[in-house]
């Protein structure tokens, strides 16, 4: 099991400065796992993970049965950071019935004829089920502000577009994801910390595969030159929205074992904090169900 002071070392706590430049890409990175072989933290890593995809297939049955309360959890990160690898893995052992992955793209014409959230606020998890957002409602503060030409095809009203508008966009942000943690949703949010360098070897490794040469996108080189604009605007937006009921984690996705080890660690930990109930026949039900027990046992 990861320990609570390690975890605690990916939490972004309300109000911390968030500098990513200071912050491990790699899981060997932080000052007590220095002293152990890579070999050794792998495969106690992967150890984890395959405990925590149980666990997690156990908590979510448990959530879907009581009803009561949704997980949403969002993957945000650079390119080749590795979302589809912790959504492939970690989430290998959840019934796919009760859990729904949104992948948010460029938006429509529709999504652009409402506010920003709107796309998101749709798509958000059912009671007793589990939304996983692959990408998600911090683009509008993210990719938009890299590239605020795009503030214009949005359709606003005329009006500055500084400092003050994107806090806005903010402080929009928590209050929506305040409202979903006030009606019982639980929410979890990752931004997966690559580095430059890493993302680099992914890159060149999905064009010299022919097998993996269909993930490369022209659009994510071109992204990539972006760098530096990406990392502060992420740097704004995490430590802007980082609240208690809705959380920010900085994991470390240089090593792709760890992170699926960290996110999946978090996610069991997180529901079963929660302390679900399965639900509680009534006196009338249990008389029904003895009733159907005793016709099945005589035919």
């Amino acid at each position: 099991m990861l320990s609570q002071k390690l975890l605690d070392r990916f939490l972004v706590t309300p109000g911390e400065r968030v500098k990513l430049k200071e912050l491990p890409t790699t899981y060997k990175g932080f000052d007590e796992l220095k002293d152990f072989r890579k070999d050794v933290l792998k495969e106690k890593a992967e150890k984890l993970l395959q405990e925590s995809i149980r666990e997690l297939a156990e908590a979510q049955e448990l959530l879907f049965a009581s009803d009561v309360h949704a997980v949403l959890i969002v993957l945000q990160a650079m390119d080749a950071a590795g979302k589809d690898g912790i959504i492939k893995h970690v989430m290998s052992g959840v019934n796919p019935r009760s859990c729904e992955v949104v992948s948010f793209k460029r938006p429509s014409e529709e999504d652009l004829d409402h506010t920003f959230l709107w796309r998101a606020a749709k798509r958000t998890p059912e009671r007793g089920r589990i939304g996983i957002f692959n990408r998600s409602h911090y683009e509008d503060v993210l990719v938009v502000r890299v590239h605020p030409e795009l503030v214009d095809k949005a359709k606003l009203p005329p009006g500055k577009r500084g400092r003050k508008f994107w806090e806005a966009r903010f402080e929009d942000i928590n209050a929506f994801e305040r409202h979903l943690h006030r009606n019982g949703t639980v929410i979890r949010k990752f931004f997966l910390h690559v580095s430059k360098e890493e993302q680099k070897r992914r890159f060149l490794e999905r064009l010299e595969d022919p097998e993996k040469l269909w993930k490369f996108s022209l659009g994510d080189l071109a992204e990539r030159s972006f760098w530096g604009d990406y990392m502060k605007a992420y740097e704004e937006a995490i430590e802007a929205t980082s609240t208690e009921w809705a959380p920010w984690y900085v994991v470390p996705a240089d090593e792709k074992w760890a992170s699926r080890a960290i996110v999946a660690h978090v996610l069991t930990s997180t529901i079963r904090s929660l302390d679900l109930q399965y639900p509680k026949a009534s006196d009338e039900e249990r008389a029904r169900y003895e009733e159907a027990r005793q016709n099945l046992l005589m035919e």
